[in-house]
């Protein structure tokens, strides 16, 4: 196994405390968004191999087999098929949605063919791979998740009383369920400016106000406070807003619009780069192409809790990609970690002790390790740590 040497991506929506508070290091008035673990091109760990440093994607490239095993190599090629994140927001991220696999491999070959350079600012497909991703709360998490049933979004934006709402309520009480939301949705991408800000305005009063709704519209007066102007606020609306508590998390499958707005978190996802945006950026919006992406479906909120408090507990995913569980070890009781395909390790609360055939490796929260396939360590010490890995164990 081998400590990570990570990198922190300085994304405009980041925390500047978030991720220091966690590490123990004094903050530099920058924001720390991501802290990444993995071999993800853009900004690969480092592993000590030899006389020295190497990226973790170097190190596969040689031997992916030895590295990655024989059943994640067959089924996900020669790479990394997840990539570990701690993240820390403290500004709303994009509003945004993920391609499923089918959609995915189309859209890139399309662009291919089209010769759009794979770097280029408006390419939507960077490679031909799904993007489903699961984060769990490491503080209080705020996020938006998935289409509010029609009745209950109609309700909110009533609530705020702007009478250029008035055709979206009423479309979304008396529509049948899949066009009504994709032309309520459509609608609120296209809204004119001026009843942009009108619902701005209302959400500002109604988050000054004691009414019932004040906790729910103090989330979206932070959204459009955050992108004055973007009329991703008013599709923002019709997401259901949803808040973790510490250990809760949240999988985003193909499909689901969604946009995380403050906390922090422990977040894994598939290896790819597929993402459509609708609003709440500054990047690349295409708008006709995630709406041919979204699942125009209203989605109860489903928050994932771990199989287990003590000893290692797993979060449910319905992809093959990555697998997430929180690892408590009991006292006396280490938590034995066995896998076909890689692992990567990170330490959130306390220290953890690795020990595998080649020594012990104590983590601090931050720190984290990858351990290769097939080779089999224990988890001990008085803190609390996440565990990613695939699905080829089974």
């Amino acid at each position: 196994m081998d400590r990570l040497v990570t990198t922190v991506r300085p994304y405009a929506w980041g925390s500047t405390t978030a991720l220091p508070r966690l590490t123990g290091t004094p903050p530099d008035g920058t924001p720390q968004a991501e802290l990444w673990m993995g071999a993800h091109p853009a900004a690969p760990s480092q592993v000590r191999r030899g006389s020295g440093l190497r990226p973790l994607d170097a190190v596969i490239a040689d031997d992916p087999a030895g590295e990655l095993g024989e059943a994640a190599l067959r089924r996900f090629g020669p790479r990394l098929p997840f990539l570990l994140k701690l993240l820390a927001a403290d500004a709303p991220l994009s509003l945004q949605v993920h391609p499923d696999l089918a959609q995915a491999a189309a859209g890139f070959r399309a662009e291919n063919s089209e010769g759009t350079p794979l770097d280029a600012p408006h390419r939507n497909y960077r490679d031909d791979n799904h993007k489903p991703e699961m984060l769990v709360a490491l503080t209080p998490f705020e996020g938006l998740c998935g289409f509010r049933p029609l009745a209950r979004c109609a309700d909110l934006l009533d609530t705020l009383d702007v009478p250029g709402l008035a055709p979206y309520t009423t479309l979304l009480r008396q529509g049948a369920e899949e066009p009504a939301l994709r032309q309520a949705f459509s609608a609120c991408l296209a809204a004119p400016g001026e009843l942009v800000a009108a619902v701005a305005a209302a959400v500002a009063g109604k988050a000054a106000g004691d009414g019932p709704h004040r906790q729910t519209f103090t989330a979206y007066h932070a959204v459009a406070e955050a992108y004055p102007g973007d009329p991703g606020l008013l599709a923002a609306l019709m997401l259901n807003l949803v808040r973790l508590e510490p250990g809760e998390g949240l999988f985003l499958g193909a499909g689901v619009p969604h946009a995380y707005l403050h906390g922090l978190g422990v977040e894994v996802m598939a290896a790819s780069d597929n993402v459509l945006r609708c609003g709440l950026t500054s990047k690349h919006v295409d708008t006709g192409e995630l709406l041919r992406v979204v699942r125009f479906v209203p989605a109860p909120v489903r928050i994932l809790r771990p199989s287990a408090d003590e000893g290692e507990g797993a979060y449910p995913a319905p992809v093959d990609d990555f697998r997430l569980s929180r690892i408590r070890p009991r006292e006396g009781a280490p938590v034995r970690l066995e896998a076909t395909a890689p692992q990567i390790l990170v330490c959130t609360r306390g220290e953890i002790r690795l020990e595998g055939p080649a020594g012990t490796l104590a983590l601090g929260p931050g720190a984290s390790a990858y351990v290769p396939a097939g080779e089999h360590v224990t988890a001990d010490g008085d803190g609390e740590a996440f565990r990613a890995t695939a699905g080829t164990d089974a």
